[in-house]
């Protein structure tokens, strides 16, 4: 296969809740992610060790108010990242499936790098029981899963079908989520991977 050019971006998005500077290569390599937000940072570096990224996220938000604001700008910028690195999407695998257990959990994550933005989040134990993992608001698992998709103009559906620990749930989701990201990142082969002709 000839070779691909370089499948990197370094996204800056400043406003009056955040400052988020996120650098992200497609390529194994290291992690160090500092968005001010202990439980995010855990989970972005589940993301990228099982995705096979390097990654560096930094943020400084108002967590003062509370961590929604970084959560979902975190999320945004990864995905515009995500979106700028892919490129045209030749040669990619395009669709990626991960189904993760956790102790008492179990996560699976199916995405398809469509373009077409659309997040399927079947994660029962979440919303009849909102509650803190830790700081962390479970619901902020959504809302981050919801900024990366809608900036990454991704398809993804997350299904728990068992599991009671709140933090076991999140870990599993987002490993599933990384695995699924490397197995659909992945090249095999030199077309764009739609009939279509662009993705």
């Amino acid at each position: 296969m000839p070779a691909q050019p370089p499948r990197t971006a370094k996204i800056k998005r400043k406003t009056n809740e955040t400052d988020v500077s996120l650098s992200l290569s497609l390529e194994p390599g290291d992690y160090k992610n500092q968005t001010g937000v202990g439980f995010l940072d855990h989970m972005l570096d589940h993301v990228a060790r099982h995705a096979r990224f390097a990654l560096t996220v930094k943020v400084a938000g108002d967590t003062h108010v509370d961590d929604h604001h970084t959560v979902e700008d975190t999320g945004i910028v990864l995905g515009q990242a995500l979106e700028k690195a892919l490129g045209d999407k030749r040669g990619i695998e395009r669709y990626g499936f991960a189904s993760v257990p956790m102790e008492d959990a179990l996560a699976r994550v199916s995405i398809d790098l469509s373009g077409r933005p659309c997040l399927v989040f079947d994660v029962p134990q979440f919303r009849s029981t909102p509650a803190k993992i830790g700081a962390f608001d479970n619901q902020l698992v959504e809302e981050f899963l919801t900024a990366l998709v809608n900036h990454a103009r991704l398809n993804c559906h997350v299904e728990v079908p068992q599991g009671q620990n709140h933090h076991h749930i999140a870990e599993a989701i987002f490993k599933a989520l990384g695995r699924a990201l490397h197995q659909a990142t992945t090249i095999t082969h030199t077309q764009i991977p739609s009939t279509k002709g662009s993705l």
